[in-house]
């Protein structure tokens, strides 16, 4: 018995609303008026429908990527001044962005003075990696230590690593800054261990390699964690004048020079 033209309609909704479909259930309507208007094919309406749901779900996907990996701020590469950090290469930087080196489990190292946009780098990376799908976090090198001392005195520091593990990129920030007890090291350098060869790292910091033996309390830890870091992986040095000291004296000076005088 063939359906009758007011049942039509809310049968349609009722089935789109079972089938999760909100953005055809809100659009389908529309759509349709414009397909009889313009005379276009069934099959015509019905693509222009679909890629209307396609387009809202890959939008809230990606979203949902961004929130989870917990940027501090959301930052691109088109602000980023290539030009404040001469010895960047920007061909490189974008030839990371398009996330070969991510399917591939290879890291980078940002190294360099505090303030000339390492984080903001950092962040920008992780960025084109939501949008490529891949899963990023975002964390600082202290606040992951304290996240893992917590989780190893709760037991439950195989779920948090088993989360980490997940991650197709692990961005860890400000390696240096703070120094950590010999036991968040090891817990930190099991991460690093852990993700070899299988997950990419990512980690900025203000110290040299030689250096980093003060956070990972003694040459033998330091050395076997450089070794799987640095075995495939692009390291940046990003040595220069701070943008944050720059932009200060910037706004400092007059905007008149003979003013003053």
């Amino acid at each position: 018995m063939p359906m009758s033209v007011e049942t039509t309609p809310l049968l349609l909704k009722a089935n789109l609303r079972q089938l999760k479909l909100p953005t055809m259930l809100g659009e389908w309507e529309k759509l349709a008026r414009e397909a009889a208007t313009q005379n276009e094919s069934y099959e015509g309406y019905l693509l222009r429908l679909t890629e209307a749901e396609v387009t809202t779900r890959s939008a809230n996907a990606l979203a949902s990527r961004i929130r989870a990996a917990g940027f501090p701020v959301v930052k691109d590469l088109d602000t980023f001044d290539f030009t404040a950090v001469p010895s960047l290469s920007k061909h490189k930087v974008l030839e990371l962005a398009r996330g070969a080196w991510v399917e591939e489990h290879a890291n980078c190292c940002l190294i360099g003075n505090a303030g000339t946009g390492k984080t903001h780098l950092a962040t920008a990376l992780g960025l084109a990696m939501c949008r490529l799908g891949r899963r990023v976090k975002f964390v600082t090198a202290a606040g992951l230590v304290t996240q893992l001392e917590a989780a190893q005195q709760q037991h439950r520091l195989d779920r948090v690593l088993g989360h980490l593990d997940r991650v197709d990129l692990l961005i860890i920030d400000e390696l240096g800054y703070l120094s950590f007890s010999r036991g968040g090291a090891e817990l930190l350098f099991q991460v690093f261990a852990d993700r070899y060869e299988r997950r990419s790292v990512l980690v900025t910091s203000n110290l040299a390699f030689s250096e980093w033996g003060t956070v990972f309390q003694g040459d033998r830890m330091t050395a076997a964690l450089l070794d799987r870091l640095t075995h495939r992986c692009d390291i940046f040095e990003m040595n220069g004048e701070s943008y944050r000291f720059r932009e200060s004296m910037t706004a400092k000076k007059p905007n008149d020079p003979k003013k003053g005088k």
